[in-house]
């Protein structure tokens, strides 16, 4: 009765009349109650993580391709016989009943692998300057990815230069 009360304040509140809340059923009840306490916790923390720790998982061990190099920042790199774009590597994962790290370590996977492909599709064997643009912000570091945690998803942006090294 509780839950059915608070429903009732959230219909009114959006504007739907009470004659038609008789005829909603429990699930979509719970749905709409749901929903509402899911925009009251939702959270985005932003997170700078290792590198070191993300690009030596099992899981991007076996993924990655050794084949092309990855620069961070700043980090010296030689100088390019030809450089072939600027790409983001944008992407999400389930972050449901997983640590932020845990989470935050697969999608940088995922970007990872992304860029890398890209990469090769290019005709490039190195990727530079690579550096976070989580919400479009820039992140660069030679040491840290940022990655955005919340309760359900995570998210890692990753943006760096496809060049051909000698």
């Amino acid at each position: 009765m509780e839950m059915q009360r608070h429903c009732c304040l959230l219909l009114t509140f959006w504007g739907i009349k009470m004659q038609n809340f008789r005829t909603l059923s429990g699930a979509s009840l719970g749905l709409l109650a749901l929903m509402a306490v899911s925009v009251a916790d939702a959270r985005d923390d932003h997170k700078h993580l290792p590198i070191s720790d993300a690009m030596s998982t099992p899981a991007a061990k076996e993924k990655l391709n050794d084949d092309i190099q990855v620069f961070w920042g700043e980090q010296p790199h030689p100088t390019p016989e030809a450089t072939l774009g600027e790409y983001t590597a944008n992407k999400k994962t389930n972050a449901f009943n997983k640590s932020d790290k845990e989470a935050c370590e697969w999608v940088f996977l995922s970007a990872m692998i992304s860029l890398q492909s890209r990469a090769k599709a290019e005709g490039g064997n190195a990727l530079i300057n690579v550096h976070s643009v989580y919400r479009n912000e820039e992140f660069t570091s030679t040491t840290e990815y940022e990655c955005g945690a919340g309760a359900i998803m995570a998210g890692v942006a990753l943006r760096g230069t496809v060049v051909k090294l000698p």
